[in-house]
């Protein structure tokens, strides 16, 4: 896994654009898979999730911290969220931190914990 991640979750499909969203949801599948292929991402994953009332899906994007901020960026990527935005409910985009990246991630958890005092 890369050192950074950006996690793609989203809720339920809004009543009436499921088929749109077939079609948002075909739309950045054939994208992450152009950025894997071209090396601008290190790779990416699809989860749909039985349903359960909070979370429908999500896809998870790995790369670099540049790459991804490039990603974030690009006009393309940002259309596909406007779509998904109205076809879905609770669409989210996070940052955090792959295998690769752990240490930097803990270190600056380890950091924050040494300046909260402790209760015993």
């Amino acid at each position: 896994m890369a050192e950074r991640v950006l996690i793609i979750s989203w809720g339920q499909p809004v009543r009436g654009r499921e088929q749109h969203g077939l079609e948002v949801f075909g739309e950045s599948v054939a994208y992450y898979t152009e950025l894997r292929d071209a090396g601008r991402i290190a790779g990416f994953e699809v989860m749909i999730l039985e349903p359960n009332g909070l979370m429908e899906g999500c896809m998870l994007l790995e790369g670099s911290h540049a790459q991804l901020d490039a990603v974030r960026e690009e006009e393309r990527f940002r259309r596909l969220m406007i779509d998904a935005s109205l076809i879905v409910d609770d669409l989210r985009v996070a940052e955090g931190y792959g295998s690769d990246g752990m240490d930097e991630a803990m270190a600056l958890y380890a950091d924050a914990v040494g300046r909260v005092p402790q209760m015993a």
